[in-house]
């Protein structure tokens, strides 16, 4: 996954004031991924790897929400499964998605993957300080198709 940033032109209602010509939009590009009917994204920069049907071996002594772990070509990755990490039912789907976190590999277990799509930055807003059930949610916005993503923030997966 080579280069995130791109830059979108705007819209007719998104034009220079002075110059009449359309304004440029900073994007980043995020893969977008369901679990428990929301829609997720984490930036495709992070995204290393997407993978299915692979054996995960169980690991003792470590919180419910790690599956173990899986050997991904001779690299051993945890595998943390997104509903139980987000107080979630489990649900026996595998699909992953392999992210770097801090240089860190960690396997994240979700529903389903959707899309990749560009994202304004302008368009990631806040979540609302009230929302404990998105404790690992750094912002969210409005995709294209007109469904709500919530940025993943990976790093807090890794923090109780």
């Amino acid at each position: 996954m080579q280069q995130t940033e791109e830059v979108l032109f705007a819209t007719e209602d998104q034009v220079d004031e002075y110059t009449g010509q359309p304004t440029e939009i900073q994007a980043e590009k995020y893969l977008i991924f369901s679990s428990d009917g929301l829609m997720y994204g984490i930036k495709a920069e992070q995204v290393k790897d997407i993978i299915t049907d692979y054996s995960i071996t169980y690991l003792p002594q470590v919180p419910s929400y790690v599956k173990g772990v899986i050997n991904l070509r001779g690299q051993i990755i945890p595998i943390i499964d997104i509903r139980l990490r987000l107080g979630k039912m489990p649900q026996d789907n595998f699909c992953g998605i392999v992210v770097d976190v801090d240089g860190n590999m960690v396997g994240i277990l979700v529903d389903m993957v959707e899309q990749m799509v560009d994202v304004p930055l302008d368009s990631i807003l806040p979540v609302p300080t009230n929302s404990t059930s998105q404790a690992m949610v750094s912002g969210m916005c409005t995709l294209p198709d007109g469904n709500t993503m919530l940025e993943l923030d990976c790093e807090l997966l890794l923090h109780d």
